[in-house]
This record gives structure tokens, sequence and C-alpha cells, in this order.
């Protein structure tokens, strides 16, 4: 298990009510699991909708539970943005 930050962007910074968390999780499956634990209802319906990016690396169709967090490392919550 590995502890980093979860950092939220636009739609999931407002769902959240933070702009960032701290995670212990060995895969992004289990970081996002445990988000959804801690923010039931309108952030769980905006990560349905999110990319990822894993230390700086798009997470892209790669399945969550074969995507390794790094200690120290920095998960990035991208919803959809108008017109992007």
């Amino acid at each position: 298990m590995s502890a980093g930050t979860i950092r939220y962007w636009a739609a999931a910074k407002a769902a959240a009510g933070t702009a960032e968390e701290p995670y212990a999780a060995a895969t992004l499956a289990d970081a996002l699991a445990a988000v959804r634990e801690r923010h039931p209802g309108e952030l769980t319906r905006v990560l349905q909708r999110c990319s990822f990016l894993v230390d700086g690396d798009p997470v892209g169709t790669r399945s969550h539970e074969t995507v390794r967090l790094a200690e120290g490392g920095t998960v990035e919550v991208l919803p959809p943005f108008a017109g992007g």
C-alpha cells in the first residue's frame, strides 16, 4: 500500500468539497473505492465520467485494478470540461 495525494479538478473538486486529499492504496481502483466511500453521492456520479492521470501519465482505457500507485504519488481527477 502506498500513500499519496488525490487532486480534484472542476466538477470533481466541487463534488468532493475539497481540492485534494490523501490516499492510502495499492492501485487506482483501491483509491477510487475509498473516495466513493468517503464521498457518496454526487462525486460518485462525477467519477464515472472522469479521466485520470497518475503521476502525470494518462490512465486511458487501462483497467484501474492494473494501475499501481507509487509512494508519494499523485492522482489527478479530471472531469469532462465544457468545450474541451
